[in-house]
């Protein structure tokens, strides 16, 4: 099969769809792996590594999508590329689509088939090629967290884990799940005091196995929710619902009742934002006041760590890249790919997506 790796263009997108070293796994099995130039350039993976890897070099984005099948990616197409996309694609990774529905009709239109990591269920229930990521995330929220609480980036100057007489910042995580715990690690780590809030009695429980007593559990509800709100400094969203929009924890009426200068962290914003007032942002611009609240809300949070990303992303995706390479779409019908796909052959089959946006749900 022909394997296509444009470059990423979304803003600040330093990630790459595969590493040179997975390049060489998949030309050893008879594949060829098409990379545009620079493609990997801003994380050390030149194009000499690539063309060593057995990959041809292409200079355009046209050009990889002109002459692959496969097209592996890291984000979801960008408006510049959607004219690339044609019923000859398939298209591999992270799509998002409940957050946007003109990305969702715009990529039914071109008649391709398009597979996102973020929905593929693993044996155990959980999310496969979303964990790497949600695991980045849910860390770096915390590092940016804590860099927002500083005066000279707007916050009220607090230090995450105080000093001695001096009491750390109070952190509410709204999510047990991956992220909500990769973000009480780092919180810990850096000295805040940590509630974890979720649905969820099961996860709670998991969590306090693995925390014990430093991290308060709090099974959620409204009034649960606000009244830790209220009181912290940090929050960061965590919430997830596979494919669908994220719902909304907290409103715009809600921001009155929080300290002014609190840090909102929406890792949830890919997949629409749960808080209400939530917009995306991006790296250039990661955030915004809005009732005395900062906002941080980057679409992308894992690019701005990508060399790192790029590697923990590839380990997951390869054996389903390889596994689509040597079989084609009829791999999608595979245990593996279970609720990858989301449109096929132009025909929207994910009824996450189709609920998000009142559109009609295609069944064969």
């Amino acid at each position: 099969m022909r394997i296509g790796i444009p470059k990423e263009i979304k803003s600040h997108e330093y990630r790459v769809g595969l590493t040179p070293d997975n390049v060489r796994q998949l030309c050893e099995c008879g594949h060829k792996v098409l990379v545009q130039q620079n493609a990997g350039a801003a994380i050390g993976f030149n194009d000499e590594m690539y063309h060593r890897a057995g990959a041809e070099i292409i200079l355009t984005a046209e050009g990889v999508y002109r002459g692959a099948e496969l097209i592996v990616k890291v984000k979801e197409p960008q408006p510049e590329e959607i004219p690339l996309i044609n019923d000859q694609h398939l298209v591999f990774g992270y799509l998002h689509l409940a957050a946007c529905k003109s990305l969702t009709t715009d990529l039914m239109a071109t008649g391709a088939s398009c597979v996102a990591y973020e929905t593929i269920v693993g044996e155990n229930g959980g999310f496969p090629l979303l964990a790497p990521m949600s695991q980045v995330a849910g860390r770096y929220a915390v590092q940016a967290a804590s860099q927002y609480l500083a005066n000279p980036y707007g916050g009220n100057g607090i230090l995450m884990g105080g000093v001695t007489g001096v009491p750390a910042a109070e952190v509410l995580i709204i999510g047990a799940g991956m992220v909500g715990t990769e973000a009480a690690k780092i919180a810990l780590g850096l000295g805040g005091r940590v509630t974890l809030i979720d649905r969820s009695i099961d996860a709670l429980r998991k969590a306090e196995n693995f925390f014990g007593s430093q991290v308060i559990t709090q099974v959620s509800s409204q009034s649960a929710l606000l009244n830790h709100a209220k009181k912290s400094q940090v929050i960061v969203g965590a919430v997830l619902v596979s494919g669908a929009k994220a719902p909304h924890v907290l409103t715009r009426e809600n921001l009155k009742l929080l300290q002014q200068g609190t840090v909102l962290v929406d890792v949830a914003i890919d997949q629409g934002g749960c808080f209400e007032s939530s917009r995306p942002t991006t790296h250039d611009e990661p955030t915004f006041l809005e009732d005395g609240i900062i906002h941080y809300c980057v679409a992308n949070i894992p690019g701005a760590v990508a060399r790192t990303s790029t590697l923990a992303l590839s380990n997951a995706t390869l054996p389903y890249v390889m596994r689509l390479a040597d079989k084609g779409k009829s791999a999608l019908k595979e245990r593996m790919f279970l609720g990858g796909e989301n449109i096929k052959e132009g025909h929207l089959v994910n009824e996450a997506v189709a609920k998000a946006h009142d559109l009609h749900l295609f069944t064969s």
